[in-house]
């Protein structure tokens, strides 16, 4: 369904974020916790989108030794979320500890456990930063180097921009969560992200989950933002 297709980012104070989920609910499936909301809740900032039933996509993106962040995503994975993000840049060893950390979380709460979503070379970076931070490949590159390293660990997914979509899915097969944020709707702004496109471009190459924030939750009406991406996605889901 179109709408489990799409994670609205929940980038705002936890009670606005309660009323835009329920605003936007009717067309997007998933709530994305990130940074921000977890450092200054915690859990209850998971527990209270769950409660409103909608799935939630925790992103941590962990990155730290293996055994910290088996411990950490012990503890996501309890909390009963969909997703989890980890940085695939932290290596093999250190996303087998997350995955075998979020199965372990998840099986002494009782919950499913998370679908562990590697983060390959973030959106907002383009290859002059990479360049910076001492990678010479241009992001197409470095993405499939990051994808391959994390399939190989066993990761349920990856996260990377809609413009390594199309390359990845030919590379990896069918049986791969991709996860797309930097999605602008035609004409909006691309604010700090630099690798973006529109939701039906993702959905055409491959994706199956869409991140949106600030295109819905800064809109006059995010509702009618929300739905106008749901359908976007609906149509470029139909068979040509």
């Amino acid at each position: 369904m179109p709408r489990e297709r799409l994670a609205v980012a929940i980038d705002v104070p936890l009670d606005a974020g309660e009323r835009l989920l329920r605003q936007v609910q009717p067309y997007a499936g998933v709530a994305k916790v990130g940074l921000s909301l977890f450092v200054e809740h915690g859990p209850k900032a998971v527990q209270v989108f769950r409660d409103a039933g909608a799935e939630v996509f925790l992103d941590l993106k962990l990155h730290d030794i293996p055994n910290t962040v088996e411990l950490a995503a012990s503890r996501a994975g309890a909390l009963g979320v969909r997703y989890l993000t980890v940085h695939a840049a932290g290596g093999r060893k250190m996303l087998e500890a997350a995955i075998r950390g979020a199965r372990a979380g998840a099986a002494s709460a009782g919950v499913a456990p998370p679908t562990v979503l590697a983060v390959t070379v973030l959106t907002s970076m383009e290859s002059d930063e990479l360049k910076s931070v001492g990678v010479a490949d241009p992001a197409p590159v470095q993405v499939e180097r990051l994808a391959k390293l994390a399939k190989e660990a066993g990761a349920g997914g990856l996260v990377c921009s809609v413009k390594e979509v199309a390359a990845l899915r030919a590379l990896l097969g069918p049986g791969i969560v991709l996860c797309t944020p930097g999605i602008r709707p035609a004409g909006a702004a691309m604010g700090d992200q630099a690798r973006v496109d529109t939701p039906a471009a993702a959905i055409k190459a491959g994706a199956d989950l869409l991140v949106v924030g600030r295109p819905i939750y800064e809109a006059a009406d995010p509702a009618a933002a929300a739905k106008a991406i749901h359908d976007e996605v609906a149509a470029a889901a139909l068979p040509t």
